[in-house]
């Protein structure tokens, strides 16, 4: 995705701040979260002490993705995915069945209450004092009043949609999945698949943990912070342990095993995703961008892996940050990071998709001003945190009073507003960095001149003289281009200019899976010169094979012109009409299933 930035408005400085951003992001909202959810069910079955389940949890994800790549991560994930479905289905319908249906669960949640006297007496308590023990009166309600504190109608649906966008429309941990498909009609399908799967939450998710809080209030609505620590060793609340501890009370003794491995198979389903991604974005978009350009093939492999193992120790030590955010509620906590970071990045996104006229500098000037205001709300959320259970609330008004939704609500109109100012302020973008990555470009069926891709699944090389001496766009002869090149790796070489065909050696033909097997992206090239320096280590040998990384000889394919590039490549985007409109039938559903939910579950 920081490449698409690169290709749309030229130059490398938005790409490098969406690339750092996607970091700080990966850090502090995907893997310190799901370190913690993963240890808090491993300690709420097995007892363990935390620390010692997050590193469990990271040496068995990590073992998966340094080995396999992304090849692996698509695999385990369609296994794993089938594996959450039957296993939340299975405690569903049990946990239902507990509850005595439906309806009976809506009555009896209003009731969940703790029973304070029991508690105090069981725990015995040197703090007396208990709040929030009844559930809110519009509990059952999706969309609230635009002053509720936990989800007001209007911030939703004007400020979690920008982040929303970003998630599934900008996140390489999500958009990998997308750009591995054969062709459009199969990137589509797998979307609207991905988007009715997305309706079973509600259901798979939410109802065994309202089903939690009834069952074991006692434990789920703790009383006070010093009831909530002796519980699940958090001031903050106890909201996390719901989802485990009715799966260590309720699920027979023979699913427990099922239940477990299906928590640790949509972690694992979650962290590998981000191993991978945070591996490609740092090494293609930061290390051999700014730092070394000339880095060869293995040199990226490895520092891709030193780079995760650096963001799982940052990870880690943010993990007691998060226990004590949000009132112990993890979902929110991501929510309100996201909402504080993400919007700008949205409005950079559809402001380059569908406006022609936006440029470098006003979406990169629209992007800074977001984040600046964005992260100075964020660091101020954590220095002014919620107070404890009947402590006086001493935050600032705006701290207090301005939901985070629609924090996430200006911080997007005002980068688009930035952008949108800066932009006509500014020269307009070239008609290259607009021929062929807007919305509107799709619909005239063109293609950039320096596209890759030769077939769906192979990377051929462009054009090349049929006679004498081949020379590139600067008068350079073959052998002396190749000079130039970067020790142990040959890149491709391009050319602008059509008089000119554009001219590449020795770059090898991989498919987009192989070229994320070993967990960077493209690294296409001449792998020819490091299978001969390997193959006398034996050392050097193993550690390629763990990692998964790949030496292959030589194979140039046979050579097209660049028009016969761009026709195979327009084939990727053309639908047959039976095929679209079964895509667009399968849209209007799941938007209609999605609205009606929310209309439904709000009235």
């Amino acid at each position: 995705m920081p490449g698409y930035l690169s290709k749309r408005f030229g130059g490398h400085r938005i790409q490098v701040y969406f690339a750092v951003l996607s970091l700080i992001l990966y850090i502090f909202t995907k893997l310190s979260v799901d370190l913690y959810s993963g240890a808090l069910f491993i300690q709420e079955s097995l007892g363990w002490n935390i620390y010692l389940s997050v590193i469990l949890l990271i040496g068995m994800t990590a073992l998966l993705t340094v080995t396999g790549g992304l090849v692996a991560v698509i695999y385990t994930d369609t296994v794993q995915a089938l594996l959450m479905i039957i296993g939340a289905f299975t405690l569903m319908v049990i946990s239902i069945t507990e509850v005595g249906g439906f309806e009976e669960l809506k009555r009896r949640y209003m009731l969940a209450k703790p029973n304070v006297t029991s508690i105090l007496l069981t725990y015995n308590l040197s703090n007396t004092n208990h709040c929030h023990v009844d559930p809110k009166p519009d509990a059952l309600k999706m969309l609230r009043e635009p002053t509720d504190e936990d989800i007001p109608w209007p911030g939703f649906i004007l400020g979690q949609t920008p982040a929303s966008v970003w998630y599934w429309c900008a996140d390489q941990v999500i958009v990998q999945r997308v750009l591995a498909a054969k062709n459009i009609a199969h990137a589509k399908g797998s979307t609207l698949m991905a988007g009715f799967l997305k309706l079973l939450p509600m259901f798979l998710i939410v109802v065994p943990g309202m089903i939690s809080r009834i069952l074991f209030a006692d434990d789920i609505a703790c009383i006070n912070p010093e009831h909530c620590m002796k519980v699940c060793g958090s001031r903050a609340g106890c909201s996390n342990i719901a989802y485990p501890r009715l799966v260590m009370n309720l699920v027979p003794v023979g699913l427990r095993g099922l239940m477990m491995a299906v928590m640790i198979a949509a972690l694992m389903s979650d962290l590998d995703s981000i191993f991978n991604s945070a591996s490609t974005i740092f090494t293609l978009d930061i290390y051999k961008l700014l730092i070394r350009k000339k880095a060869s093939s293995r040199e990226l492999m490895i520092v891709g892996r030193v780079f995760v193992a650096f963001m799982v120790a940052i990870s880690i030590a943010w993990v007691p940050i998060i226990v004590e955010m949000q009132g112990g509620q993890m979902y929110l906590y991501i929510q309100e990071v996201a909402d504080y970071l993400t919007p700008p990045v949205a409005a950079i996104f559809l402001l380059g998709v569908f406006w022609k006229r936006c440029n470098e500098q006003g979406a990169f000037f629209g992007g800074m001003v977001g984040f600046a205001l964005g992260a100075a709300r964020l660091i101020l959320a954590f220095v002014y945190r919620v107070p404890e259970c009947n402590q006086p609330d001493t935050r600032p008004f705006f701290i207090k009073n301005i939901h985070y939704m629609y924090v996430a609500t200006g911080l997007f109109w005002i980068t688009g507003i930035v952008a949108i100012v800066v932009s006509f302020l500014t020269p307009p973008p070239s008609t290259e960095q607009v021929r062929a990555t807007t919305f509107w470009s799709i619909k005239k069926r063109t293609v950039k001149e320096n596209t890759l891709t030769a077939s769906p699944y192979q990377a051929q090389e462009k054009n090349v003289l049929k006679y004498g001496v081949m020379v590139s766009s600067n008068g350079k002869s073959e052998e002396n281009v190749k000079n130039d090149q970067p020790e142990n790796v040959n890149l491709l070489i391009t050319s602008r200019d059509d008089s000119n065909p554009v001219i590449s050696f020795n770059s090898e033909v991989e498919t987009p899976v192989d070229c994320y097997s070993n967990g960077q992206a493209a690294l296409m090239g001449n792998k020819k010169s490091e299978e001969e320096t390997g193959s006398n280590d034996k050392d050097w040998k193993f550690i390629d094979w763990f990692c998964g990384f790949k030496s292959k000889n030589v194979n140039n394919k046979a050579i097209q012109d660049k028009r016969e590039e761009e026709t195979i490549c327009l084939q990727m985007l053309e639908e047959t009409p039976k095929v679209k409109l079964l895509l667009n039938c399968g849209l209007f559903c799941v938007c209609f299933l999605g609205i009606f939910m929310f209309v439904y579950f709000s009235l």
